[in-house]
């Protein structure tokens, strides 16, 4: 299994696989209420059973080369995560996403892992462009997109019911020359052999 040192704060990047998900759940439940504002992942994974099955959804979509699942441990504590939620590798695009408990927000630890992940699956995997879609009321979501390079394409008006509500979601996106371009995560160690 690979880690890779996401600074010197003891952040590391690692695969999220099934056999992990006790502690996959049990970082859910710490940040549970702030993870779930914007996102489903806490809604999916309620219990040992259904927290497996998500994680080996995402082993699954591995093994087809349609998806991918990366934690963020700091100091040995699984904090957040960054995802490929959808890889066409025939279209050249994939939907990049992100989580975090509140206990490691606002260290950057989103966009450096990010970073690794898009450096690898803009220069190894071959992907032309990347996706990352956000709800316009997610502001520290919105900002990692701005703090990776991506252009903001427009805006799905009241395109995503969550919790009763109709979000506003945005398109982000960089594309393969602009990642080269502004260096990307150039010398970081991507996540090969995941």
């Amino acid at each position: 299994m690979f880690a890779i040192s996401l600074g010197d704060d003891g952040a590391e990047l690692r695969p999220l696989e099934p056999w992990q998900a006790e502690e996959y759940l049990a970082h859910m439940d710490r940040g549970r209420e702030y993870i779930g504002q914007y996102v489903a992942l806490p809604t999916v994974c309620t219990d040992l059973a259904s927290a497996r099955a998500f994680l080996q959804s995402y082993a699954d979509k591995a093994a087809a080369d349609t998806g991918r699942i990366y934690g963020i441990w700091r100091d040995g504590t699984l904090v957040g995560g960054v995802l490929l939620r959808v890889m066409d590798t025939a279209a050249g695009t994939c939907e990049a996403g992100c989580w975090l408990e509140p206990s490691a927000a606002g260290r950057g630890l989103v966009t450096r892992a990010a970073r690794v992940m898009i450096d690898w699956v803009v220069n190894e995997r071959g992907m032309h462009r990347v996706e990352w879609l956000v709800s316009s009321a997610n502001t520290a979501s919105v900002n990692v997109a701005k703090r990776l390079g991506m252009i903001k394409e427009g805006v799905l008006r009241e395109s995503y019911p969550y919790r009763g509500v109709r979000h506003d979601m945005e398109v982000w996106s960089v594309l393969a020359p602009e990642w080269r371009e502004q260096g990307g995560g150039a010398g970081a160690e991507g996540p090969t052999g995941s």
